[in-house]
């Protein structure tokens, strides 16, 4: 059941033609995925997830992404990690079944339309929910 409940695909925030992250959405998480530059070692990595905030980058360097959440998420929860030279931020939503346009504020929005079938798919998720229950 959990693989019929699943994004069919990623949305992606593109800026100046180059992908900064892609991102998909279940009832309960927010996933993020940023592609790990080769040349550097998953250790040097550091991110922190607050409540309404998310910090990504570098040690020792200007943060990647430092911007508020478009949503609150519960931070004891939300963690990231490196799979397949992704990495991945998975964002626990405070409120379940809430569709976010984006993971976060101002960046990466879905248009009208697809917002309207996120929301749609999220709807069918939660009644696929209900009933296997």
């Amino acid at each position: 059941m959990a693989e019929k409940l699943a994004p069919e695909k990623r949305h992606s925030f593109v800026h100046n033609g180059n992908t900064v992250f892609e991102w998909d959405q279940t009832l309960d998480e927010v996933n993020m995925y940023i592609k790990r530059p080769m040349e550097v070692r998953p250790q040097q990595f550091h991110c922190v997830i607050r409540s309404n905030h998310l910090t990504f980058g570098i040690k020792g360097s200007p943060p990647f992404l430092d911007h508020d959440l478009a949503h609150p998420v519960k931070t004891d929860c939300s963690f990231w990690t490196i799979e397949d030279d992704i990495m991945h931020i998975t964002l626990q939503k405070r409120d379940k079944g809430q569709m976010w346009a984006s993971p976060l504020m101002g960046d990466g929005q879905l248009d009208p339309y697809a917002a309207d079938i996120e929301q749609k798919r999220l709807m069918l998720q939660r009644f696929q929910e209900e009933v296997s229950c």
